[in-house]
């Protein structure tokens, strides 16, 4: 865009925080801060975030640090590949912990609350870095790997082991090893099993965080599968995977930016 004989760039950039009032608020400060920034896209989980990084391309990705499902540092670790241009801004309220990881300056943070001055200096180096290139690669992955040792681990509340999921007038009483995938519709989220599909009101956000990590993958925004159900796996023309299943006929997709799911099978 020109105005008066000059060019503005606009600058894009995805937010990616599971708490609503903080997510509009960051929204909000930005767009009074920065106005050539465009918020393409905000998001409440890390799938959905990764999904939009993959899909937008956006200058700057703004990652809550613990998210469900897929962390902010794994959504990070993987925009190297589906995104590679997009500077880094961390969220996090374990001040304790993170600051002295971000204490080299490469990689930016904004702490829980949002202090405005705060995010005017954080403004700066962003703008300083768009500038100057890319960011940097090795930095963004030393810190992602020091964050993973620092920063206080997720629950240790066993994973879901059964769950109740309604078919019609029936209440089923589902083992989690059974199910083949979950898939978000609208208000509900599928449990699919070898058996048929029922229905449970948990969003799939929510399942990401209770469901045992090691079997069950997120592979597209609104899917999760179980890593045993799976047949196969092939790419189609547009380089995403389809997923054949041992039990069930249809194929699941795998939308580009989860392949890296995939890479060490």
């Amino acid at each position: 865009m020109r105005i008066a004989g000059k060019t503005i760039m606009t600058i894009t950039a995805v937010i990616a925080e599971d708490e609503q009032l903080f997510r509009d608020a960051l929204t909000d400060m930005l767009r009074e801060e920065w106005p050539e920034l465009t918020v393409v896209e905000a998001c409440e989980d890390g799938g959905a975030a990764l999904d939009a990084i993959g899909e937008h391309q956006p200058d700057i990705a703004f990652l809550d640090i613990r998210m469900p499902g897929l962390t902010g540092l794994e959504v990070a670790a993987a925009v190297a590949d589906v995104s590679p241009q997009t500077q880094i801004v961390f969220v996090t309220a374990y001040d304790q912990y993170a600051i002295d990881a971000f204490d080299k300056g490469a990689v930016d943070y904004l702490l829980k609350p949002v202090v405005r001055e705060r995010l005017v200096a954080t403004i700066a180096r962003l703008k300083a870095r768009i500038s100057a290139g890319g960011p940097d690669a090795d930095a963004l992955a030393a810190l992602i790997r020091q964050l993973g040792v620092t920063l206080p681990k997720k629950s240790t509340e066993p994973p879901l082991v059964w769950l109740t999921a309604s078919s019609g007038k029936e209440t089923r009483l589902i083992m989690v090893d059974d199910v083949a995938y979950f898939q978000s519709d609208n208000k509900y989220t599928v449990v699919m099993t070898a058996q048929g599909e029922s229905l449970v009101r948990t969003p799939l956000r929510e399942l990401l965080d209770k469901l045992d990590t090691t079997h069950f993958k997120q592979i597209h925004r609104a899917t999760i599968v179980n890593m045993k159900a799976i047949a196969s796996i092939t790419r189609d023309d547009t380089g995403r995977g389809i997923v054949k299943l041992k039990n069930r006929p249809e194929t699941l997709t795998v939308s580009l930016t989860f392949m890296p799911v995939f890479r060490n099978m």
